[in-house]
C-alpha cells in the first residue's frame, strides 16, 4: 500500500473520492482542495478560487468535483486539468454541503435556509426549497431520485428530484 497524501497543514474538514477509487479531494479551511492519486501518494494539483473556507466537496461520475464553501459559492472544477469550469452563485450565505447527481445536477445546502438544485451544464439553478432553519447537509441518493437534507430546527426533508424549470 503506497504511503498516504500528506494531508493539509491546516487541517481538512472536507472529502470525496472519485467512483474509481484512485483520486481523492481534500478540502480545507484555507480556501483551497488537493487533489491526490491515491495509489502513488502524489499531489495532483491544488485548486485555488473560493474566497472563504471549503466547507464540502463531491465528486460526480464524469470526474467533475463540486466544492462548497464559506464565500457563498459552489465551484465546478475539471480532474484532468484541475482548472476552475464555472462558479455556481446565488446563495445569501455559506454553503456547507453539496451533492451530486448522476446525471449532472448537484445540490448544495446553505445556511441561507435553502437546498438549490443546479444544472452543471450551464451553471443553472433550476429549482430551490427553503426550509425553516439552515440546512446543515445534504445526500442524493439515486434510485430514488431523492434528495435528504437536515436543517437546524432538527428537521430532515425528503424530496423528489425532477426535472425542473430554470428558477423554480
Amino acid at each position: 500500500m503506497p504511503p498516504p497524501p500528506p494531508g493539509h497543514p491546516d487541517g481538512v474538514n472536507a472529502l470525496a473520492v472519485t467512483a474509481d477509487g484512485r483520486v481523492v479531494y481534500a478540502g480545507r479551511w484555507r480556501r483551497t482542495l488537493r487533489v491526490w492519486d491515491l495509489a502513488s501518494g502524489q499531489e495532483l494539483h491544488i485548486l485555488r478560487g473560493h474566497e472563504g473556507d471549503v466547507n464540502a466537496v463531491a465528486v460526480a461520475a464524469d470526474g467533475r468535483a463540486v466544492s462548497a464553501s464559506a464565500d457563498c459559492t459552489l465551484r465546478v472544477w475539471d480532474l484532468g486539468t484541475g482548472k476552475e469550469l464555472q462558479t455556481l452563485r446565488g446563495h445569501g450565505g455559506w454553503v456547507v454541503a453539496v451533492a451530486v447527481t448522476g446525471d449532472g445536477r448537484a445540490v448544495s445546502a446553505s445556511d441561507d435556509r435553502t437546498l438549490r438544485v443546479w444544472d452543471l451544464a450551464t451553471g443553472e439553478e433550476i429549482a430551490r426549497f427553503t426550509g425553516e432553519g439552515a440546512m446543515l447537509c445534504v445526500a442524493f441518493h439515486a434510485a430514488t431520485q431523492r434528495v435528504v437534507a437536515g436543517d437546524a430546527t432538527g428537521a430532515v426533508h425528503i424530496l423528489e428530484l425532477v426535472n425542473a424549470p430554470p428558477g423554480r
